[in-house]
């Protein structure tokens, strides 16, 4: 199975499937219609009618109705296939139903079309063709073979031939027409919608860049101040601590961790500038090992793996988003990880992905399929763990990361490899993408 097989994330289709509700309630609709048609032709009008095999064939749409309610619920979503095999069954129950009561001499007949219009209207077009052949055939069987149509008894109602010809030539015109013009309104008004839906997306998404930027550069601002500060008095601190004592290595530690903290600083300050170096471009596996290297001396075990692969490792554009996105991931995992973290890249010509996974307690079932919304604590921190006594985060972490390696191109997934947790997250890229940068 290829990369793009496995991602776990597969594109959006154009048909958005009815709830099976839907396609309930219209067959409960043409039941009560049916019924009381068939009442009133026998009862109000007097009419001779088969009244047995009428009722029957309606009790069976009623009864298909109580069976899938019974057994998918009103929630169901079914797919095409077995949405387009009810439409075919509700064809060919109304089908049986004016074969009994006149074929295509019974006004009726008319009611053809309503199946087809509800599959040009819902159903992928290769469903909805194959309703409309459906439909035809139906047609064609209605103008060969039927009963007489219910009238007065004794009085013999004679249609004539052309007639027919006519009500069956008007039926199949009319199949091709809903079919082929229904189908197209609405397939263009399914692309207007994606496309309107696709661009709010974008827009919504730019707009959380834009914010994250600002709010970056505002933090890297006001942070720089009071970190030089702090900078400065451990400087003069470590002028006045004995050399070799345990306050001079505390204060050597927070010089320490000053410098990094202006490292990163400068790094938030840049978040807007992705473009970086042109030249900057290095090996996926360079790049990785560059990002995990931080988090190595923290008492857990950081494997890189690059296993099952097609060629020489792609060339990533080494740039800020790339790299924060990616450490972040890892950082996370290394946070929550008792033990051990593997990092693996495998890559094809198609595309390319990193696995991230640690063997900590794992996300949180319910929050996995939010994972990557702002202010959402991702994971539970290990009650028994080193990091019992740390308070949570803003739950921006997995957000920030999620929409800076986004931008690049990548996809990325979220779940649990086993039963104690373990989480794993998987970020896929095109191989095109990746080459573009």
């Amino acid at each position: 199975m290829s990369l793009t097989q496995a991602d776990g994330l597969p594109l959006p289709s154009t048909w958005r499937p009815l709830r099976l509700q839907t396609l309930v309630l219209l067959r409960w609709l043409a039941v009560a219609g049916q019924t009381i048609g068939v009442l009133f032709v026998a009862f109000g009008l007097g009419f001779p009618v088969p009244l047995a095999a009428c009722f029957g064939l309606i009790a069976a749409s009623a009864a298909l109705n109580i069976w899938l309610l019974l057994k998918f619920g009103v929630g169901h979503r079914p797919s095409s296939g077995f949405a387009a095999t009810q439409v075919a069954f509700d064809l060919c129950q109304l089908g049986s139903l004016l074969a009994l009561t006149g074929g295509l001499h019974n006004p009726f007949s008319i009611l053809l079309l309503a199946p087809v219009a509800v599959s040009s209207t819902t159903l992928p077009r290769r469903a909805t063709f194959a309703i409309a052949l459906l439909a035809v055939i139906v047609a064609s069987l209605l103008s060969i073979w039927h009963l007489p149509l219910p009238w007065t008894p004794g009085e013999q109602l004679v249609f004539n031939r052309i007639y027919v010809i006519g009500i069956w030539v008007s039926i199949i015109c009319g199949v091709v027409f809903i079919s082929a013009y229904t189908m197209r309104v609405a397939h263009d008004s399914r692309q207007i919608a994606d496309a309107l839906a696709a661009t709010e997306l974008a827009l919504s998404h730019k707009e959380q860049l834009s914010a994250l930027d600002g709010l970056a550069a505002a933090a890297a601002h006001e942070l720089g101040t009071p970190l030089s500060t702090i900078a400065l008095a451990a400087k003069e601190m470590r002028s006045d601590a004995e050399p070799g004592s345990d306050l001079a290595n505390d204060v050597e530690l927070i010089i320490e961790q000053a410098a990094r903290c202006r490292q990163i600083l400068a790094k938030l300050r840049n978040l807007g500038n992705d473009g970086g170096d042109p030249f900057a471009a290095v090996p996926l596996t360079d790049l990785l090992a560059e990002v995990m290297r931080p988090h190595e001396g923290r008492g857990k075990h950081l494997e890189l793996l690059a296993e099952h692969t097609a060629g020489p490792p792609p060339v990533f554009d080494r740039s800020v988003g790339m790299l924060y996105g990616l450490g972040n991931l890892i950082e996370n995992a290394a946070d929550f990880a008792r033990q051990a973290v593997q990092v693996e890249a495998t890559w094809d010509h198609d595309a390319v992905s990193v696995t991230i996974t640690d063997d900590g307690p794992g996300f949180a079932p319910e929050l996995i399929a939010r994972l990557g919304e702002p202010y959402l604590t991702s994971r539970p921190r290990d009650p028994q763990g080193p990091d019992a006594n740390k308070p949570g985060g803003m739950g921006l972490g997995v957000f920030i990361a999620k929409t800076l390696l986004e931008r690049t191109g990548g996809r990325l997934a979220f779940e649990n490899i086993a039963a104690e947790g373990h989480a794993r997250v998987r970020i896929v890229w095109p191989r095109s993408a990746v080459e573009a940068l």
